[in-house]
């Protein structure tokens, strides 16, 4: 007869012991795939500054950083690293289109006049195109010489928009790190008590 005192013990959940495990690896992931599917569209759309912002809350609602550590090799500093490049990231792409269309953002000096230039080019090219019937329908022509600027402009400005990017997000990414880092490392020492630094 068994004794009854002898019961199994439960083993604690695995998920208990990475609860302050940092977890940007997945969104992580999926904002790569993001961000190659915005650039290969030519032209930073406004779909890429929801997609970004909607990230960014995704990231912030349910990330979790270890326990604050003075440690440079310690899981915090790691996931910390992580959680402001991703945030870094999401950033960037949702700032893309109001980089590429706001001058006052984003100055650009001497690309967005080149650009326009490429506009021009652009719609030189539209008229060519159609060589002796351009002159039967002068309003549809108009809007093909737009239309062919228009889309040259954005996508000149987009590709510089797209070089930049990385400046932008790096300088997120540090800002909300060192953010991140004093507020955690004030809220240890205010666990911890007075006189422990």
């Amino acid at each position: 007869m068994s004794d009854p005192r002898a019961r199994v013990t439960p083993r604690p959940a695995s998920v208990a012991a990475s609860d302050d495990s940092p977890a940007p690896g997945v969104i992580g992931i999926g904002l790569a795939a993001v961000l190659t599917f915005a650039l290969a569209q030519g032209s930073w759309q406004w779909f890429a500054t929801f997609i970004g912002v909607t990230l960014l809350a995704v990231l912030l609602a349910f990330q979790r950083r270890a326990d604050w550590s003075p440690g440079i090799r310690s899981p915090y500093l790691r996931g910390l690293v992580a959680y402001a490049l991703v945030v870094g990231l999401c950033v960037a792409i949702a700032l893309a289109p109001l980089l590429q269309r706001r001058a006052w953002l984003f100055p650009m000096p001497g690309t967005r006049g080149e650009c326009a230039l490429m506009g021009r080019y652009a719609a030189l090219q539209a008229k060519a195109a159609l060589g002796d019937l351009s002159g039967s329908d002068g309003a549809a022509l108009a809007f093909a010489q737009e239309t062919q600027a228009g889309r040259a402009v954005a996508e000149c400005l987009a590709a510089t928009t797209t070089l930049w990017l990385p400046v932008y997000g790096l300088g997120a990414a540090v800002l909300v790190g060192t953010v991140a880092w004093f507020r955690d490392r004030d809220r240890a020492r205010a666990r911890l008590g007075p006189g422990h630094h």
